[in-house]
């Protein structure tokens, strides 16, 4: 292995969170509220191998979690070409992705069988009218049978993403947590993140984790240890549910100290982080096998300029127009 990535806070990197493409079929009010729209030319999202050529890189440096994130990233044909690629390097012991779950009934076996490992959906309400108005999309029931196709496929644990929308999806605690008592659903309330496309929805709908966070301690749920290669969740079990709850609150003072991810976009840029003001490209370095060492010492050398935080809670949202472009 080479040198772990490593930034000159001493946070290690083990999470590679990796974008094949920045189109999606649903428009999300915190996300594309207009639908998808390219962002002017450009070469093309990463080919299979300069894909393969970004994971060889990270997983000889350390990296043992990689997510496959878009935009959708099934939109893309050779999808589960992707997921076997990186589910046959070395050192990859988790290969996740996230995923709105349209083509999770009919394809979760074949995902399965090609290495997947690990499953995000995401359901920001229970309601299907309400799961209407804020995906833009009619497809609560498919989206369910998904995760249902997902268990029977053997995935032991689904993850589900719900956005927390004040005044939307915020009244819904209760229903979320029935539907989780007796499944093992890992349901992952979402702080509304600023970015640049989205000031106004951001103050209409923000609402802090910490009263989820108050309730679910005041009524016995207990935090969990994290593991190196986890996510940025405070993940919650309880002993009457078989599901958990996990609470991803981006405003949270030292939010970032735990940092453990890096991203590559589908257009082959490195992005320290998601908030961040620029993106390095590395697709010049993707291109033969023989430029891996030149590859991660341009990755290693830009780690070192990596910021302590993303700064949110001071109003800064960074160069990210929308959660789609860079992979969320």
């Amino acid at each position: 292995m080479s040198v772990q990535f490593e930034d000159s806070f001493h946070r290690k990197f083990y999470y590679l969170r990796l974008s094949i493409t920045d189109v999606c079929n649903f428009r999300c009010t915190y996300c594309l509220p207009e639908g998808y729209k390219p962002a002017g030319k450009n070469s093309g999202f990463l080919t299979l191998d300069e894909l393969h050529r970004v994971v060889t890189a990270f997983s000889h440096c350390g990296t043992s979690k990689v997510r496959i994130t878009g935009g959708e990233p099934t939109l893309r044909r050779d999808f589960t070409d992707v997921v076997a690629m990186i589910a046959a390097q070395d050192g990859i012991k988790k290969v996740a992705m996230t995923t709105n779950g349209y083509r999770l009934e009919k394809n979760a076996q074949q995902w399965r069988d090609a290495g997947l490992t690990n499953i995000n959906v995401s359901v920001d309400s229970l309601d299907p009218r309400m799961f209407h108005q804020i995906t833009g999309e009619n497809k609560f029931h498919q989206v369910m049978r998904g995760i249902d196709a997902a268990f029977d496929a053997g995935f032991e644990q689904v993850k589900v993403n719900a956005v927390l929308l004040k005044n939307l999806n915020s009244g819904e605690l209760p229903a979320f947590l029935n539907w989780i008592k007796d499944r093992p659903i890992q349901l992952r309330f979402i702080e509304l993140m600023q970015t640049g496309d989205m000031d106004s929805l951001f103050e209409q709908h923000h609402q802090s984790g910490v009263s989820v966070r108050n309730h679910l301690i005041a009524n016995g749920w207990i935090m969990k240890v994290r593991d190196q290669n986890d996510g940025p969740a405070e993940v919650f079990c309880h002993p009457d549910y078989q599901g958990e709850i996990g609470l991803i609150m981006p405003y949270k003072k030292d939010f970032c100290s735990s940092c453990n991810r890096l991203r590559v976009s589908a257009l082959g840029k490195l992005h320290m982080c998601l908030f961040g003001d620029y993106g390095v490209d590395l697709r010049d370095l993707l291109q033969d096998n023989a430029q891996e060492e030149a590859l991660v010492a341009r990755i290693q050398g830009e780690l070192l300029n990596k910021k302590q935080s993303h700064f949110l809670d001071q109003g800064h949202t960074g160069m990210t127009p929308h959660l789609a472009s860079i992979g969320g």
